[in-house]
């Protein structure tokens, strides 16, 4: 009988072409909205642990109070004695120091004197070390607009945009004013190598970066870094491995008492990402929900209209003699093909809309420009195996409770009078 029934879908257009291309068309917004909203989540989280936060952070307990002060006398320190301990007792997770200090960049004229000043939000980063994991996690190398990579201590990265605001070209020297680890005043002369854009807001308004042996020399961190940042090999971040980490790490090596001796952060304990997190999974999730009902109503109503439009072919084929059971199991296997056929396409099509999202996103870097949180600018759609079956919630089984409440009527129609409804 399925085979029966699908050659009739395949040669009747008039009783397939319309359902077909209503819930393709549905299927098709749902995958792609699914996609997209997948990807904004998984890139805000990708972004804020690698450019701020880490899938693991060590920091003082003092530290971690004032994080967003970029407290430098209050930084971690016997640096390489805690790397030690940690890649023992840690193996596969990679430890990385960081250092985020804030500073004024001196720019002089033709005649040494000052022609513009501005604050700078540096990064101090393993830049130099050959095969450098920080260069390639943050790609560095893929963000560089103007100039060259540094290779000096002494040479600096500006974001594009500042180094455009301060009228600033690779090869140019500056003066970093700032305040040390023990809160003194730093002043040393650096060299802007090249300048950078990573499409990231809060990273391109006024970012510095350089190398961290420099760092320490400047801001008189020697053996010591403001953050020490920790990533699972892999790239993956996990939620339960960290949370077990976490327990154990600040079970044996921090002390309650102690403002100074060092505590251990997951990425979603840091920047309040964790409410933030269930907020925007909520908001997303709540509107991909709303959505999908949407189109479930509309399919619904498709299936619904599909029945009533066939009022007629029903009341002949309970005329001839076939059971009113058989006539409405025929309707729901015919809806069911239909909705699979239709998923299918809507799923195909959807699939490369988002595909094509994925590669290349939508640029919405206008709207977010006051935006502090790291967020992309350009926001890209993002594939997973949920992705391949989102679309066959709506496109089938709406489909189906659509015909289910149309093919209720067949069990009402009188025979005694169908000869009377054909004649009309």
């Amino acid at each position: 009988m399925i085979r029966f029934l699908l050659k009739g879908i395949l040669r009747d257009r008039h009783r397939s072409l319309f359902p077909v291309i209503i819930i393709s068309l549905g299927v098709m917004l749902s995958v792609v909205l699914h996609a997209w909203a997948g990807g904004i989540l998984g890139d805000v989280l990708n972004f804020t642990a690698r450019f701020s936060a880490g899938h693991l952070k060590i920091v003082t307990r003092a530290y971690a109070k004032d994080m967003d002060q970029l407290p430098l006398d209050l930084a971690l320190d016997h640096l390489h004695s805690l790397l030690d301990t940690l890649q023992h007792s840690y193996p596969n997770i990679e430890w990385t120091p960081r250092i985020r200090f804030g500073g004024l960049l001196d720019v002089p004229d033709a005649h040494g004197e000052t022609r513009t000043q501005g604050t700078a939000l540096g990064l101090a980063i393993d830049l130099l070390t050959p095969h450098s994991n920080e260069v390639k996690r943050l790609r560095i190398k893929q963000a560089l607009r103007r100039g060259h990579f540094p290779s000096r201590p002494s040479e600096i990265l500006l974001s594009d945009t500042f180094a455009q605001k301060m009228q600033l070209q690779p090869g140019d020297t500056v003066t970093f004013i700032g305040s040390t680890m023990f809160g003194s005043m730093a002043m040393q002369n650096v060299v802007v190598a090249g300048t950078i854009s990573f499409g990231v807001t809060a990273m391109d308004r006024g970012s510095l970066i350089m190398d961290i042996t420099k760092a320490q020399k400047i801001l008189d961190m020697n053996d010591a870094c403001g953050e020490l940042l920790g990533y699972f090999k892999g790239g993956r971040y996990r939620p339960e491995l960290a949370e077990q980490i976490k327990t154990k790490f600040n079970t044996q090596y921090s002390d309650p008492k102690n403002p100074f001796s060092p505590q251990l952060l997951t990425l979603m304990d840091q920047n309040d990402l964790a409410s933030m997190w269930d907020y925007i999974s909520s908001m997303l999730s709540f509107m991909i929900f709303v959505f999908i009902l949407a189109m479930s109503i509309v399919l619904w109503n498709a299936g619904l209209l599909n029945g009533l439009r066939r009022y007629g072919e029903v009341g002949l084929r309970l005329a001839i003699g076939e059971e009113k059971g058989h006539v409405y199991r025929s309707m729901l296997w015919e809806s069911l093909l239909v909705g699979i056929l239709g998923s299918i396409v809507g799923t195909l099509f959807g699939l490369l809309v988002a595909y094509i999202l994925q590669e290349n996103g939508i640029d919405v870097g206008n709207a977010i420009k006051s935006a502090s949180m790291m967020l992309p600018t350009v926001f890209k759609a993002r594939i997973t195996t949920a992705t391949f079956f989102i679309g066959f919630i709506p496109g089938i089984f709406s489909t189906l409770l659509g015909t289910m409440l149309s093919g209720v009527g067949i069990y009402k129609r009188q025979t005694a009078s169908l000869f009377k409804e054909l004649e009309n």
